[in-house]
């Protein structure tokens, strides 16, 4: 039997957690892979796993987050034409930080890119977090705790869930 999930009006998927998945990883590795050879002339760096998907033992949204290092916005403006033919969909959120996409859809996600300048600002900050996580299992817990309560609260506001981790971040990224 299949289960329906309700959808609100904006047509996003609910804000859903699930337990930590072993998959993750190699799902990251097959699909960096693919990227990769897309990306290839305009990276200047590594592709990364970022996101609760790549702490071990997190909860988290089932989409894999990837980041690649460009050398710059503008020089990577090409490439968003490049990732769409792949089945990445574009949007300009946050476009002086970021080239950001989503696959397969906006309502259904699998994964996000993130196409961010390599030593930026973001670029640190995302594998500052991911990394103090990855060590800390007091941190890690109390941000899965965070991450409950808020995908309850706001189950069908990405936005709001969004903006209730930022705190705990800015918190992680002061301390280290």
């Amino acid at each position: 039997m299949q289960t329906m999930l309700s959808t609100p009006s904006n047509g996003e998927a609910p804000i859903e957690l699930v337990d930590y998945d072993q998959s993750w990883p190699s799902k990251f590795a097959n699909e960096s892979n693919r990227v990769h050879s897309v990306l290839r002339p305009w990276l200047a760096g590594a592709i990364e796993h970022i996101g609760s998907t790549a702490i071990p033992g997190m909860p988290a949204k089932p989409v894999i987050d990837l980041m690649a290092a460009v050398h710059s916005l503008e020089a990577a403006k090409p490439a968003i034409d490049a990732l769409t033919e792949i089945g990445y969909c574009y949007f300009p959120y946050r476009p002086d930080v970021m080239h950001w996409f989503c696959k397969p859809s906006p309502a259904f996600r699998t994964h996000h890119l993130h196409l961010v300048p390599l030593g930026s600002q973001r670029w640190v900050e995302c594998l500052t977090f991911r990394d103090t996580l990855r060590c800390d299992a007091a941190l890690a817990r109390e941000y899965a705790e965070r991450k409950m309560r808020l995908a309850k609260t706001f189950q069908f506001d990405r936005e709001a869930y969004t903006d209730g981790k930022t705190p705990f971040i800015h918190k992680i990224l002061q301390i280290r």
